[in-house]
């Protein structure tokens, strides 16, 4: 049987995650088969993927309508079977997890969007999930706002792994590889181990071209459409290099410490006019991740390229984006933009999940 062409993409050192998750998935077998035939080795969730699964499926109604649970606010049911779900797909990848001594099978759950701006109610929130899914192949999602950088350095440093999510900007991203490295150093002062702790920081792309192409037409710089967020992955890759190659964090490899790896986040095309694979071939590349929706792993294996490219053209995104910079683009403005757009969106997906939550509770009164 001929591999698939997301499963050839290991063979380059990338893992691809799923970014999708419902019950069906998992009680149908798709997930099972995703992981045995496309070798996918982690899932990430988030608001908008729980919205979906909760308003397009009856499978939470008992868990939502259920007499022990009616006195809960919506908040707190939807932690409550978000957890259970969160153990059993963890419980998916956990020979992968053990396999790879803790290098990747992880499944991610994310604290509330509305904490964004609000770093000890993260500390407390992410405390609370972490301690709940108790899984070794568990991380919790906190933004990379500038609220959410101290509360990463602190969850560092309580051992709790981290996946750094909404992040969209080169400056923040330097900031968000700062907290995690401050993270292992407090907890080594502690004289705790850090061997066991794991982190990623993801990377949003697709959305930068989205906000970035419009003003290049407008500049007339048809050159540069579509190559803003890969220019970017490519300079982050680079950073990533740089920072854990460093004398200070071999200093921490030497006691355990693994590296932040990069994960590439909204990789699926938004422009019609690209490829569907467009974010997914040319960000193939050695220690990352990509998540992908299940739309583009079907793409993918239909007419994908799996190659090491991320190393590639390195000059030619030096030069993105300079040319940006020098007609007037600020790319850290329309960075700034997305991760308020980002947050605004997620705070409106949880908004919505709750709402449904709240009327399940009320159509089906037990």
């Amino acid at each position: 049987m001929q591999q698939s062409n997301i499963k050839s993409i290991r063979h380059f050192g990338q893992s691809i995650w799923l970014d999708f998750f419902d019950r069906k998935i998992m009680n149908s077998g798709e997930l099972q088969k995703l992981i045995n035939d496309d070798g996918v080795s982690g899932v990430t969730s988030n608001p908008s993927i729980f919205e979906s699964a909760i308003s397009s499926s009856s499978d939470y109604d008992d868990d939502i309508t259920s007499p022990s649970q009616k006195k809960f606010s919506s908040e707190k049911i939807f932690f409550a079977f978000a957890v259970k779900d969160i153990q059993r797909a963890a419980d998916f990848f956990k020979p992968l997890h053990e396999a790879t001594r803790g290098e990747d099978g992880f499944v991610s759950l994310e604290v509330s969007p509305l904490l964004a701006h609000d770093t000890n109610g993260t500390i407390k929130q992410a405390r609370e999930l972490w301690h709940a899914v108790n899984r070794k192949n568990v991380m919790i999602k906190i933004p990379a706002t500038a609220e959410g950088l101290p509360a990463i350095r602190k969850c560092t440093g309580e051992g709790i792994n981290i996946n750094i999510t909404l992040l969209f900007g080169l400056p923040r991203y330097k900031q968000v590889t700062e907290a995690y490295i401050s993270g292992l150093e407090d907890r080594v002062k502690d004289n705790q181990p850090i061997d066991k702790i794991t982190s990623v920081a993801s990377f949003f792309l697709s959305r930068i071209d989205v906000l970035t192409d419009p003003l290049l037409d407008k500049k007339r710089l048809y050159n540069l459409k579509g190559e803003t967020a890969i220019a970017s992955a490519k300079k982050a890759y680079e950073i990533y290099k740089y920072i854990f190659s460093s004398e200070r964090f071999k200093t921490l490899e030497a006691k355990g410490a693994k590296r932040q790896h990069l994960l590439w986040a909204s990789t699926s095309s938004k422009d019609p006019s690209y490829s569907d694979v467009k974010y997914v071939e040319a960000l193939i590349g050695n220690k990352t991740i990509n998540t992908l929706p299940l739309k583009t792993i079907e793409a993918f294996n239909d007419h994908g390229n799996a190659a090491s490219r991320l190393e590639n053209d390195l000059d030619k995104a030096t030069d993105v984006l300079e040319e940006l910079n020098d007609n007037g683009i600020d790319i850290n403005i329309i960075t700034q933009k997305l991760e308020d757009q980002g947050i605004e969106k997620f705070n409106k997906a949880y908004a919505k999940l709750l709402k449904a939550i709240e009327t399940r509770k009320k159509k089906n009164p037990k």
